[in-house]
């Protein structure tokens, strides 16, 4: 079992930044891919960002590439989102996910249904 706990989130207001960060345990963090996904009220869960093990691959939701930034740190455990240029669409609960790493990754990084484990999420609210 692989327990992920997010921390980071808060009230920012447009243009700001945030830092998620999801840490890792009760179980390996070798050989897992990491994702960040959010649910914004009323909508689905969408995917934000993903990061295949140990890390030489990344993959992003178009609507945050050029201002979010997903990497990780093995020795920690911890995978990281960093948030810039925010806008109140970005509102939203961030969750971090974890799978195992595979080589069709690249195409199942996206679906949430492909993912093991969860954390309990942390909002993040940007204001206009």
């Amino acid at each position: 079992q692989v327990h992920l706990v997010e921390s980071g989130g808060g009230l920012v207001q447009a243009g700001g930044s945030l830092r998620l960060s999801c840490a890792a345990s009760g179980g390996t963090f070798s050989g897992y891919a990491m994702g960040w996904f959010r649910q914004a009220p009323g909508k689905e869960r969408e995917f934000v960002a993903a990061i295949s093990w140990p890390g030489g691959s990344t993959i992003y939701t178009d609507s945050v590439k050029g201002r979010f930034a997903i990497f990780r740190d093995n020795a920690k455990n911890t995978v990281y989102l960093q948030m810039n240029s925010l806008k109140p669409e970005d509102t939203g609960v961030y969750y971090c996910a974890a799978e195992p790493y595979r080589s069709s990754w690249y195409g199942s990084a996206r679906d949430p249904n492909e993912y093991d484990y969860w954390g309990q999420g942390t909002q993040v609210t940007v204001s206009s």
